[in-house]
């Protein structure tokens, strides 16, 4: 009976995961509630909540397959993603690989890093690891300080709102490479 139970219960968790995916991608996360996942989900409100406690944790299941993608990448890829370039080529090839993740997922982004939670996602925190190490290869002196502020630009929000405004995908990449050759090049060069 436990294996029907294990087999039944991932039905219902694709299910759960399809219709939401589709949910979020038609009408923005945020204008998603959970009784219309259950809903277009076929399941009780009584499945959903066992299983995701939140919109939010939702969201997270859907991006953690395209977040441990990237986060391979990072540790063990090709440079200028991976491991052997330049710090500040790294960067550049970070903010260009999450601009593409959120051109292709930002509804899911969206949905799963709402406000301050954003903070608190494991991905967040892999993001911030990997920008610290780069910020302090590359010799700046306050990495700490320095670094949400260099994760900034990749706030979901703000990607949206430069998309809304016509800011084309290349020009953000463009813009954000900029930012981080001068950064981690010219400020790494002056506290030497």
């Amino acid at each position: 009976m436990s294996t029907r139970e294990r087999a039944d219960a991932a039905r219902n968790r694709a299910k759960v995961l399809q219709a939401a995916e589709a949910l979020f991608a038609d009408r923005g996360a945020e204008n998603v509630t959970m009784d219309d996942i259950a809903k277009a989900a076929g399941v009780g409100r009584g499945t959903l909540y066992r299983r995701y406690p939140d919109r939010a944790a939702i969201a997270v299941a859907l991006l953690d397959e395209h977040e441990r993608k990237l986060q391979e990448q990072l540790l063990r890829g090709d440079p200028p993603l991976g491991p052997g370039a330049p710090p500040a080529e790294r960067l550049a090839a970070f903010y260009a690989a999450m601009l593409d993740l959120l051109a292709a997922h930002g509804h899911l982004v969206l949905g799963s890093e709402i406000g301050h939670q954003r903070f608190g996602t494991g991905a967040y925190g892999f993001w911030r690891v990997h920008t610290h190490a780069l910020l302090t290869e590359a010799g700046l002196p306050d990495p700490d300080g320095l670094v949400d502020t260099m994760l900034a630009p990749l706030a979901p929000e703000l990607f949206r709102y430069q998309r809304e405004r016509g800011v084309g995908l290349d020009r953000l990449k463009r813009n954000l490479r900029e930012l981080a050759l001068r950064t981690l090049t010219a400020d790494a060069a002056d506290h030497a």
